[in-house]
C-alpha cells in the first residue's frame, strides 16, 4: 500500500515542486486537486522539483468530490489544517499495509470550511505559535507530517543510514 500527500488546489509552483521532491525522497504519492494555480510546465515548479519529477507517482483529480471517490478507507484520510483539535503525532498510521492520505489545503485559504466542519474527527494539526505566523510554510508542513507517517512505520523500506561516498567521515 501507499501514503499519499493530497494537495487541495494548489497556487504555489514552488511548493508544490518542493513537495514533489520530498514525495520522491519517501515513495509518497502525490495527488493533485485541481484547479492549479500554476501550469504544470511552469519554471519554479521545475526548479523546486529539480530532476526528481520521473520519480513521483502523480495523480490528478478535477475536483475535491472526485477525489474522496478514489479513498478506498475513509478513516485513513486525515485533513491537515491550524484549526484542527488533535495534533498530527496523535493518529495511528502504523500499519503499512493501508493507505494513508494526507490533504493539505490551498496556501491562502485553506481546506473548504464546509468540508471542515463536516469531518473535524478527521482534522489533524501541527501545534504552532499562533501569535507570531498565520501558517507554516505547506512544503514544511507536508514533510513534518509525512516523516512522522513514516516514522510510525519503521521508515519502511526507507534507507536509514548514508553511505558517503569518501572516507572522510571514518
Amino acid at each position: 500500500m501507499a501514503n499519499h500527500i493530497v494537495l487541495f488546489e494548489p497556487l504555489m509552483p514552488a511548493n508544490t515542486g518542493n513537495i514533489a521532491r520530498t514525495c520522491a525522497g519517501t515513495d509518497t504519492i502525490l495527488d493533485l486537486i485541481e484547479p492549479l494555480g500554476f501550469k504544470l510546465d511552469n519554471k519554479h515548479l521545475k526548479r523546486a522539483g529539480l530532476d526528481y519529477w520521473n520519480k513521483v507517482q502523480i495523480n490528478y483529480h478535477q475536483n475535491l468530490p472526485e477525489f474522496l471517490k478514489t479513498v478506498e478507507n475513509p478513516k485513513n484520510l486525515f485533513l491537515v489544517s491550524k484549526f484542527a483539535n488533535q495534533d498530527y503525532t496523535d493518529p495511528d498510521y502504523s500499519d503499512p499495509k493501508q493507505d494513508y492520505y494526507l490533504l493539505f489545503g490551498k496556501e491562502t485559504t485553506g481546506l473548504p470550511e464546509p468540508f471542515m466542519r463536516k469531518n473535524p474527527e478527521k482534522a489533524i494539526r501541527i501545534p504552532q505559535d499562533d501569535d507570531h505566523i498565520r501558517a507554516l510554510n505547506l512544503s514544511n508542513s507536508c514533510a513534518i507530517v509525512i516523516y512522522e507517517v513514516l516514522r510510525q512505520q519503521s521508515f519502511n523500506h526507507l534507507e536509514r543510514t548514508h553511505k558517503y561516498p569518501h572516507d572522510k567521515l571514518k
